[in-house]
This record gives C-alpha cells, sequence and structure tokens, in this order.
C-alpha cells in the first residue's frame, strides 16, 4: 500500500511536507499542495483514516447498534437516522455484535445510538465515564453523557387494552416479546395494570416479536378457543403471524377474535381487515435520537424525550 513515504519521495520533499500538503496545512503553498496532491492521486494513495481519526479525536461518523436486522422495523428509523445525520454532515454506520462495540473507545465512531438489549448497560456506562458520547433507545440510563429517546410504551399499552375492552370480551391475550426487551416490560407492565383494575380476566403468552411465533401462538389460541376473545400483540410482526394462522380457519378476525397490534408497520395497511395498531412515527424516533448524539457530541444542552404514540383504529377489534 503507498504511504506519505512514497510521494514523499516522488515529489522530492520531506515527509512533514506531505502531512501537511494532504491536510491542508498554510505551511505550505498552493503550489506544492497540488503537486503533492497530484503524485498521490498517480499513485492511488489511500489516506489512513483511523490514524488521522485520532489524532483530530473525530471522524464524523455516528454508530447505531442493533441487536438485529431482521424483520420490517427498521426501514423508517434508520432512515431517520441517517438523512438527520446527513444534515449535520455526518455519516451512519449500523453495527452488531461484540466486536462492534470497541469502535467507540478505538474512536472509529464519534458517538454511538443503541438499540440492542445485548449491549450492556455496565459496558455503556463505563464507555460513558471515559467521555463518550451515547443515545439509549431501549432502556433507562441515567448519565451526563448519555441521553435517552425512547417510545411511550405505556400509554400505548394502555390505549390498546381500552379499546379491546370497549366490547364484552370472556379474555384477553397478552402477546409479548422476549423478557429482556424494555419495550415488552414497558407494554407488559401497563396492560396488566389496567386490566387488573378493571379485574379483566388475561393470559400471557411470550413470543419473540417475530412473525413464526405469532403463527405459532394463533395455533395455541385457537386451540384454547371457546368464545370470543381479544388479543393486544406487543408488535405487528406477532400479530401477522397471528393473522395469518386464523387465515386457514373458519374464525373470523374482528368477530371472534380481535387485534391490535403495536408498531403500525406500513405492511399492516396491506391485510384484511387492516390491523388495528399503536402507531409513532419511527422516522421521527430515529431523527430525534440522531440530532440528540450530534447535539451531546458537540456539547450542546440535551434533553431526555419520549416519543408519543396513537392508536390507529380498524375493523381488526
Amino acid at each position: 500500500m503507498v504511504g506519505i513515504k512514497d510521494i514523499a519521495k516522488a515529489a522530492n520533499v520531506s515527509i512533514s511536507t506531505v502531512s501537511y500538503a494532504l491536510n491542508g496545512s498554510s505551511k505550505v503553498t498552493e503550489k506544492t499542495r497540488a503537486k503533492i496532491i497530484k503524485i498521490a492521486d498517480e499513485l492511488n494513495y489511500i489516506p489512513n483514516r483511523a490514524g488521522r481519526n485520532l489524532r483530530k479525536k473525530e471522524t464524523q461518523i455516528i454508530g447505531v447498534y442493533l441487536a438485529t436486522y431482521g424483520g420490517t422495523f427498521y426501514g423508517d428509523l434508520l432512515e431517520g437516522i441517517m438523512s438527520t445525520a446527513k444534515e449535520n454532515n455526518y455519516d451512519m454506520i449500523v453495527c452488531s455484535g461484540d466486536r462492534s462495540r470497541l469502535f467507540l473507545p478505538e474512536r472509529m465512531i464519534d458517538g454511538a445510538i443503541v438499540l440492542d438489549t445485548g449491549f450492556p448497560d455496565d459496558e455503556l456506562i463505563d464507555y460513558a465515564n471515559r467521555g463518550h458520547k451515547i443515545v439509549v433507545m431501549d432502556r433507562k440510563i441515567d448519565h451526563e453523557n448519555i441521553r435517552r429517546v425512547l417510545v411511550d410504551n405505556p400509554l400505548g399499552a394502555k390505549m390498546a387494552i381500552e379499546a379491546l375492552l370497549e366490547k364484552s370480551v370472556s379474555l384477553v391475550y397478552l402477546v409479548t416479546g422476549p423478557p429482556d426487551s424494555f419495550d415488552n416490560h414497558e407494554r407488559l407492565e401497563a396492560a396488566t395494570k389496567v386490566l387488573s383494575e378493571k379485574k379483566q380476566p388475561y393470559e400471557i403468552i411470550e413470543g419473540d416479536f417475530s412473525e413464526i411465533s405469532g403463527q405459532s401462538i394463533g395455533k395455541v389460541i385457537h386451540e384454547k378457543w371457546t368464545e370470543t376473545v381479544s388479543v393486544f400483540s406487543f408488535n405487528d410482526e406477532m400479530a401477522i403471524g397471528i393473522y395469518n394462522y386464523f387465515k386457514k380457519t373458519d374464525l373470523e378476525i374482528g368477530k371472534d377474535i380481535r387485534i391490535i397490534g403495536f408498531d403500525n408497520l406500513l405492511v399492516s395497511n396491506y391485510i384484511t381487515p387492516r390491523l388495528a395498531s399503536i402507531a409513532y412515527s419511527k422516522h421521527r424516533w430515529g431523527s430525534i435520537a440522531a440530532q440528540s448524539l450530534i447535539n451531546l457530541i458537540k456539547d450542546e444542552p440535551v434533553e431526555n424525550q419520549v416519543l408519543k404514540t396513537k392508536l390507529v383504529k380498524s375493523q381488526s377489534y
């Protein structure tokens, strides 16, 4: 690989002169700079950005940590992050896995947006203690270098349960996600609180936020079915899985089984009847997270934020 030593030799100048020229320093003339850049291009020189970043202590890149890239959930979210980053002259990389966490201490990124339950709290706090800037979207941490941008899960869950109870129902099923999910915990706590206050019988069935788990849960509900039941699925993907199962049965969605999901995915518009769901703007969620992180990096004031939710009604409940 071509280095600055090779450029210096070809240009018959010192290494420091090449360094000054490539980094835009006023210590070299425009004529010398143009000559050096021309030689660098001819030699296909690629600058060592990692080394430069360590010297400058900035990369103009933010990292987004996700637990998985699967499903249809992340598109709008990442678009919101990317568009806001670009407006602020930042690039974005999407990361997953243990080794990618080293991007923070190695200063390969200027800060991180975290939506990954596998990224431990104590590790995030350790990085924050070292001065790294972080925005979390899936937990509550109080630290001067960490801000949180969360979805109003309690309000959304409360609206879903209250809507399902507008009509008489024998049993409410709560179709939950993984127990280590922050969103799952908040939705479950809020939903069970309302159901207990209303003295409404309910049953919890654990899923994993995937459509496949929703289909399996649909079968469980069907096997137990004796009269109209209501289902609050903690995300739309599981709700769609339940739909797909009941399409093969004689039971009617919206009549024999009433369903409300969460996330208001675009695909929910294209099933019949349209899936009622708890909605929020994933694009805005990502945009707020990105702007919060960039403001943190710039040492500007940043508040924790909660994204409001609303019920999108339909004939599915």
